[in-house]
């Protein structure tokens, strides 16, 4: 029998039993801050997102496939707005809360979306964070990141096609706080239901998508700037125009 490896000892050691203790009393004092800010970061104001329309739930569910063929047609900003509202925005604010499209774990949201823009009309390509609390786009770098995306994916050559890369990283602290060694379970779970609501809001304008995990995580996160540590990436999403 094989020695278990480090993804083996993660599953045992995080799992929860009956009768041990779960961790300590929260220090409430010490809680991250929810949301991720750039102040100085450049602005691309979103439009409202129009989700009145589309295709049904059921048909978007069924007709979900991950795509790795794109027209090389342009995006356009409302259709990038409506994706980044599916991934994370803002649906309810409730008792001082606000409550998000995807679920999170505690309602902790350690996942920080980010995007390689390729080809989105009226919005220059680059590297930006969507900052969820103004559904407003960070402008972090400009210029042509199609190479860098695709190698940083593993090498794919769909990325360097796709009209924008959907990068998903974990600031990991946020769930840390709370769940102390579980919270990584539940942030790669996180991670997952954004980037379902992506998949199937892409089915829902007509667009193709398809989830990426295998990523090479130092090149990923030297195109965002972040340290790889306290915040890495977890999880990508291509999204590109079909017809």
């Amino acid at each position: 029998m094989s020695k278990p490896g480090v993804g083996d000892a993660f599953q045992e050691e995080t799992k929860y039993v009956r009768g041990q203790s779960f961790g300590g009393p929260l220090d409430w004092s010490r809680q991250p801050e929810t949301y991720k800010r750039y102040p100085s970061a450049p602005r691309v104001t979103l439009s409202t997102p129009q989700n009145r329309d589309g295709a049904g739930l059921w048909d978007c569910i069924r007709e979900r496939r991950s795509m790795r063929r794109f027209s090389g047609k342009t995006m356009s900003e409302p259709e990038l707005s409506l994706l980044l509202w599916a991934a994370q925005g803002i649906t309810q604010v409730r008792g001082g809360h606000a409550f998000r499209a995807a679920p999170s774990a505690g309602a902790l949201y350690p996942i920080e979306t980010y995007l390689s823009i390729h080809n989105v009309q009226g919005i220059a390509p680059g590297i930006y964070h969507y900052a969820v609390e103004t559904h407003e786009l960070e402008q972090l770098r400009t210029g042509d990141f199609r190479l860098a995306a695709a190698r940083a994916a593993l090498d794919q050559e769909m990325v360097y096609h796709s009209n924008v890369l959907f990068i998903w990283t974990a600031v990991f602290e946020r769930s840390k706080w709370k769940y102390r060694q579980r919270a990584y379970r539940y942030i790669y779970l996180d991670a997952g239901h954004i980037a379902q609501n992506v998949a199937l809001g892409a089915v829902a304008l007509g667009l193709g998508s398809c989830q990426i995990a295998a990523l090479f995580d130092g090149e990923a996160n030297e195109i965002l700037g972040v340290d790889g540590t306290a915040e890495s990436t977890v999880y990508m999403t291509i999204v590109g125009k079909i017809n």
